[in-house]
């Protein structure tokens, strides 16, 4: 790994404050990085480090960001090692350096220069919290909240995000507890790593923020939301459109490896029948016509074969179907080299 770290880290400035260190993944992405780089620079706050993990870019983004910040540390792990594992790199470096506070913010997102001191002031208010999220805004739609909490759907078996697609009203602006944070800007004790680790890497992308919140709750340590902590975020930049197959496939098979490590045996069996569902199409005898019932069943199976033919030429059935598989074979960590060939558009 190759780092650079400049001598004027958050344990040089103010001890009177507690430390902080912004972790910003980058992954290709340069023009977003910057741009999100600029954005903190105007955080009004005496006393944080900004780590830049980046994360086996081959569009030169290393070299480049050290030139235009060379105020900031820039870790470089020489490979795609993922979402999780990627931010754990920078999280680590945080740690050793005894950073009181971890801040993890998505290289496609800006920051209000007083997302520090929100997150702060929360944090003195709510001493049993471990882990805050921000309102999220589309970045395009600067008045338009994407994330304002999250909680779990006990009928669908999954988490549904708060605010998606509201105007931002009063509706969003108390502070409440959150079922988990969106892993675009996560502000983290530090003593909550200590205690119950890192992110997972298994997971590689999609899913590790949701897990990292459950066993925190676990632990002790509660969730929240916090209105003034203002994120806006250019949703799904990293991946293309947030139904890409790439993405499709992630959060399949993640779901189903969250749901094998929070959810009771019954409630994991109840997930398989959805997803098989959405899956295979029912099969029906087609009784129309004067065929014998053999016939029928032969005519109707072939019937049977064409639909499914048909449903898995989209790419985001596929990438579904090899999500489900790649679970059950337990084949964990990145997509396989085929899914990122699969055409986004639809």
């Amino acid at each position: 790994m190759v780092t650079t770290s400049p001598d004027n880290s958050f344990l040089a400035k103010d001890i009177s404050f507690p430390g902080i260190a912004i972790v910003i993944l980058n992954w290709n992405g340069l023009s977003d990085t910057l741009e999100c780089l600029e954005s903190v620079k105007e955080i009004d706050y005496p006393s944080f480090e900004v780590i830049v993990v980046d994360n086996g870019s081959t569009d030169g983004s290393p070299t480049e960001i050290r030139r235009q910040h060379p105020e900031i540390t820039v870790l470089e792990t020489g490979k795609n090692l993922g979402y999780a594992e990627g931010n754990n790199v920078g999280i680590r470096y945080a740690v050793d350096r005894r950073a009181d506070f971890v801040f993890l913010l998505n290289n496609d997102t800006i920051v209000d220069s007083q997302i520090l001191n929100s997150f702060l002031e929360a944090m003195r208010l709510y001493p049993e919290a471990g882990i805050m999220g921000g309102k999220v805004y589309y970045y395009h739609t600067p008045d338009v909240i994407w994330n304002a909490g999250a909680h779990w759907n006990e009928t669908a078996l999954d988490f549904v995000l708060l605010g998606d697609n509201t105007l931002d009203s009063d509706g969003y602006n108390d502070i409440m507890r959150t079922d988990y944070v969106v892993g675009c800007s996560m502000f983290i004790r530090s003593e909550v790593f200590a205690k119950i680790g890192l992110l997972a890497p298994e997971f590689f992308l999609c899913w590790e923020e949701i897990d990292l919140c459950v066993r925190a709750k676990k632990a002790g340590f509660e969730c929240f939301f916090i209105p003034n902590a203002k994120i806006w975020h250019k949703i799904g930049a990293s991946l293309g459109e947030m139904d890409s197959p790439v993405r499709t496939y992630f959060n399949t098979r993640n779901h189903l490896l969250w749901a094998k490590r929070n959810l009771p045996f019954r409630r994991r069996l109840a997930l398989y029948r959805m997803v098989c569902k959405e899956l295979v199409p029912k099969f029906e005898v087609n009784t129309s016509g004067s065929y014998a019932f053999f016939k029928k069943i032969y005519w109707s199976l072939l019937q049977y074969k064409r639909q499914i033919k048909k449903r898995y030429e989209n790419p985001l059935a596929r990438a579904r179907l090899m999500g489900v598989r790649d679970y059950f074979l337990s084949r964990f960590g990145d997509c396989p080299p085929l899914l990122r060939q699969l055409r986004d558009k639809i």
